[in-house]
């Protein structure tokens, strides 16, 4: 470990050791590695396979699924020491990334080439392209750009042996082989660790028009992505918060929103005439019931609207209590199905759920909040969770659209999935991690791979390396 910093002062540990999923296990790593090179990479998985202990990545810990919780006796390998931009090309529109390259930042990068890397999860100003590859992150500009997976050309990973590989290509088209990059991403650290990537970019797009409309309630938006398209608009944003969230912002961050409103939905259009396009959003609106409609008069006013959204389930953090984030996506068609059993679902537990999200492509947000001091508030919370997210199983959708199963879905991923995926997705772990330690428990539920390890004895403690091999150390933090 040359340039690297091993850490295992428990003190400094507990930083690195937890997401944002605050009812997510979390246990005691015996290290954490934050790595500045690829070898640095490779050397901390040669000695975690070689000794078969844990290994658990993580970038700026703002992941919601307890993806980057640490289990006990886990190496944390740490990734945001590597963060370079290390190429950026205007004419073959694609820039290349270390895995802790902050996605804002390759945001402002673009830009100033007027082009754009469409992603943007609310998380942007502060998560890494790496963290957003391991969770396929979405975002606010999904409905229209779609999510992180379609950005990834190729990527450089280090499989759990230590050993490199490189997938896809720098190319627009690639038909060779088995699509790894796509295998690669979402999969949260399970399979390998991404320690760079080379990711799509695109001319930046017009200056949007910035529509807000305000109902009278959250079920009278559920028709808004439907009508949309049947008028042969695509929408490069179309967000939704409900009266809970409006009225949390308004709590925290005094941003002058309308209290009254049951539902507020921010749309964006940022191709073609967009001031005409959105008169046409907000006429659609007030056919929808929308009591309130305008166009953003400037584009101040317009990303004031967008923090507003983006800060929800901050200000949701900050109320009275803990929010538990659920993340499920449905079929657009669907909607209204999974809007109407959120609301049962909070009448029936007797817990207040603030719902918001991604309208336009029928991925929702219902935070539970609860008082993390009541031990019968904490149960209703989670039974709520778990009631969320099989309506949304009963409807067709999904038990995360963009946020990743982490350890916090990995037990609903069982229904998903029928006993041939799951057979499938047991036979990529064992085959890419045959001893296991790349994040166990996360994604893949420990029964479906646990005997194929054929572990015997345990794993030996950290500080027992090879004979020869240079020990685990102390060093300096970040």
């Amino acid at each position: 470990m040359r340039s690297g910093s091993v850490i295992t002062d428990p003190d400094v540990l507990t930083s690195y050791s937890r997401d944002q999923a605050v009812v997510a296990d979390v246990g005691c790593p015996a290290a954490a590695v934050v790595a500045r090179t690829v070898e640095d990479v490779q050397s901390t998985l040669a000695f975690a396979n070689d000794h078969r202990i844990p290994v658990v990545v993580r970038g700026a810990g703002s992941g919601l699924s307890g993806g980057a919780n640490a289990i006990d006796g886990c190496v944390v390998l740490v990734m945001t020491g590597m963060n370079q931009i290390t190429d950026v090309s205007s004419t073959g529109l694609f820039a290349r990334v270390e895995a802790g390259v902050i996605n804002g930042d390759l945001k402002a990068e673009a830009r100033d080439l007027n082009l754009s890397y469409p992603p943007d999860p609310a998380s942007a100003e502060f998560s890494t392209i790496g963290g957003n590859i391991a969770t396929n992150a979405g975002g606010l500009a999904c409905v229209k750009y779609g999510t992180t997976r379609e950005y990834v050309m190729s990527l450089d990973v280090v499989l759990a042996d230590g050993s490199r590989i490189e997938t896809g290509a720098a190319t627009r088209k690639n038909s060779a082989g088995y699509d790894l990059t796509g295998l690669i991403v979402g999969s949260e650290g399970t399979l390998g660790v991404v320690v760079g990537a080379t990711v799509r970019l695109i001319p930046k797009p017009a200056q949007p028009a910035t529509v807000v409309a305000i109902f009278e309630d959250l079920a009278d938006i559920a028709d808004f992505p439907a009508e949309l398209a049947t008028l042969g608009i695509t929408p490069s944003m179309l967000e939704v918060m409900d009266s809970a969230t409006i009225n949390a912002v308004e709590d925290r961050f005094r941003m002058g929103l309308n209290r009254m409103a049951g539902a507020l939905v921010i749309a964006q259009v940022d191709s073609g005439d967009t001031r005409s396009i959105g008169a046409q959003v907000a006429g659609l609106a007030g056919d929808l019931g929308a009591v309130e409609t305008y166009v953003a008069a400037d584009p101040a006013e317009a990303e004031m609207l967008l923090q507003a959204r983006k800060l929800a389930y901050t200000a949701l953090e900050q109320a009275d209590g803990t929010a538990l984030l659920d993340d499920v996506a449905v079929p657009i068609p669907r909607l209204v199905d999974l809007i109407r059993s959120i609301q049962r679902v909070s009448d029936e537990q007797g817990v207040r759920v603030a719902t918001f999200g991604h309208l336009g492509d029928g991925s929702l947000h219902p935070t539970i909040v609860y008082d993390a001091r009541d031990p019968g508030s904490v149960v209703r919370a989670k039974d709520a969770f778990d009631a969320i997210v099989e309506a949304a199983l009963a409807s067709g959708g999904v038990v995360t659209g963009e946020h990743g199963v982490g350890s916090l879905k990995v037990r609903h991923l069982s229904t998903q999935l029928d006993t041939a995926a799951a057979g499938i997705h047991a036979a990529i772990k064992t085959s890419l991690d045959p001893n296991g330690i790349l994040n166990p428990g996360k994604v893949v539920p420990l029964e479906w791979v646990t005997n194929s390890w054929g572990r015997s004895g345990e794993a030996v403690e950290l500080s027992q390396a090879d004979e020869g091999a240079e020990p685990l150390r102390d060093g300096p933090v970040g």
